[in-house]
């Protein structure tokens, strides 16, 4: 038996690496609409319905819209923004929480998490709920992204010299108004009280995503230390196949970290960093934006709903 799948949007950057997954795969059958066909609204609407699981790729008015338009069983898997930190809607990190994966099983709603929010959330929530890191600690979170991350005109930006808005950057910073959109996503699902300051750049690169949580340990209840904050993570993720804590012991002898290192996985990868003498820790994550940050971990949900291997296509 195969699961019928739609993929929404899949002429985009996320749409068209979940297609390049889906594709080869015999127990998934891809209702695809020829490029006149996914303007009409009607079309969609059929496929929408006809299928057992819809992906959706779009901007967050468009994936609202089509999900008003299901009107049978289909499940949703919304890799858009609009749901991230919406009631009713189950977030799609299966790692989250123990039992998280059946939760998400029970649903017909799940969010595909933002890139900059998994990494921030994973490193986050586990030190909330341990109560290492009180909610309403006032948390920073400094991070960088390879440009495919901000779609076709960022990188016709980056790539085409002939576009409006081309670049010769090596980085710069954006949101600078600090009302990037993932904000919603990370307090809510990391259990701050308030939303951190959060300062993201783009780099001359591709791919890859590097997200760093300053922390003054000194300034904490009860003063954990840094091995108090990788054993929180260690113990969260223990046995996961897809988000992984590097040994504490590895960390004192790291010379760098390469957002670009995880490019082509679905993984995720979190180190602590840290400085005994001056009381201070850095919690790092490093994530393909476009693996386990956008298409890898839409497919690992599908294969959740499907009932699959997490790691098929993957």
């Amino acid at each position: 038996m195969t699961t019928k799948v739609f993929i929404d949007g899949e002429a985009g950057t996320t749409g068209l690496q979940i297609q390049e997954r889906l594709a080869p795969r015999a127990d998934i059958s891809l209702i695809q609409l020829g490029e006149d066909a996914r303007k009409d609204a009607s079309a969609r609407r059929d496929a929408l319905n006809a299928a057992d699981v819809a992906i959706l790729c779009l901007p967050d008015d468009a994936a609202r819209e089509s999900v008003a338009m299901i009107e049978t069983d289909t499940a949703v898997i919304d890799a858009s923004t609009a749901h991230r930190a919406v009631d009713g809607w189950a977030y799609g990190f299966h790692e989250y929480a123990p039992g998280h994966r059946d939760v998400m099983r029970a649903s017909k709603r799940i969010s595909n998490p933002g890139c900059y929010a998994v990494t921030s959330v994973a490193m986050l929530h586990p030190l909330v709920s341990a109560g290492l890191l009180p909610g309403a600690y006032p948390v920073t979170i400094n991070a960088v992204s390879g440009y495919s991350g901000g779609g076709k005109s960022l990188i016709a930006a980056f790539e085409d010299p002939e576009a409006d808005n081309s670049t010769d950057s090596v980085v710069y910073s954006y949101g600078l108004t600090l009302q990037h959109k993932h904000l919603p996503e990370i307090a809510r699902w990391s259990g701050l009280a308030h939303p951190p300051v959060f300062v993201p750049s783009v780099g001359r690169y591709r791919q890859g995503m590097l997200v760093q949580v300053p922390l003054a340990l000194w300034n904490l209840p009860g003063t954990p230390k840094a091995t108090d904050l990788h054993a929180a993570l260690a113990a969260h993720y223990a046995g996961e196949r897809f988000v992984k804590v590097a040994p504490f012991e590895t960390t004192e002898t790291l010379g760098a970290l390469d957002p670009e290192s995880l490019n082509g996985t679905n993984e995720l990868h979190l180190y602590v960093l840290h400085n005994e003498h001056s009381g201070q820790a850095v919690l790092a994550g490093l994530i393909d934006n476009l693996g386990k940050g956008a298409s890898g971990q839409a497919v690992q949900t599908l294969n959740l709903l499907m009932g699959a291997d997490e790691g098929e296509g993957l």
